[in-house]
């Protein structure tokens, strides 16, 4: 008898990775993930990305501090497909932090490290409950920051107040 194993869990926290199991609702009738679905993927990562960094469940933490992060651009370059059953792993690096925005690599794999997809997802601050953008808050500027230095990635910039 083999175990079951969750559909989704940490594997670490610096740098985020997630491991998933394709559910079959999610794929077609080629048995193939629908190309939506992958963003759904890609939000649950950020999700749990935003859990890890404050320790608590991302909307509180969001919510704490007055502020959503709704998305501004989503981007994908698929690799391979993934089918019924099979596992994946999501690695969340940042980008970049900007004035009002920040970009998140996502970076999927099999379990034995071959490419399955990347994508890029770059947030944008707003005040809730006005909706409309805001300078990242300080706090979660400094989380995002020591992430980045403590994952090695990528570079900070400081764009225009518009982005």
């Amino acid at each position: 008898m083999s175990a079951i194993t969750p559909i989704e869990y940490l594997i670490s926290e610096r740098p985020l990775m997630v491991r998933r199991r394709v559910k079959w609702g999610e794929c077609d009738p080629a048995g193939v993930v629908y190309t939506a679905v992958f963003a759904d993927y890609v939000i649950a990562a950020a999700e749990l990305f935003y859990g890890a960094l404050f320790g608590t469940t991302p909307q509180r933490a969001k919510s704490e501090q007055s502020f959503g992060t709704p998305s501004k651009a989503l981007s994908f370059e698929f690799v391979r497909s993934l089918r019924p059953d099979e596992e994946f792993d999501m690695t969340v690096r940042v980008a970049e932090v900007r004035t009002r925005t920040y970009v998140l690599d996502i970076a999927a794999t099999t379990p034995q490290g071959e490419p399955v997809f990347n994508a890029r997802l770059t947030p944008v601050c707003v005040a809730r409950p006005e909706r409309r953008s805001i300078d990242i808050p300080p706090a979660f500027r400094q989380a995002l920051l020591d992430y980045q230095r403590d994952c090695g990635t990528a570079t900070t910039s400081t764009m225009s107040s518009q982005e």
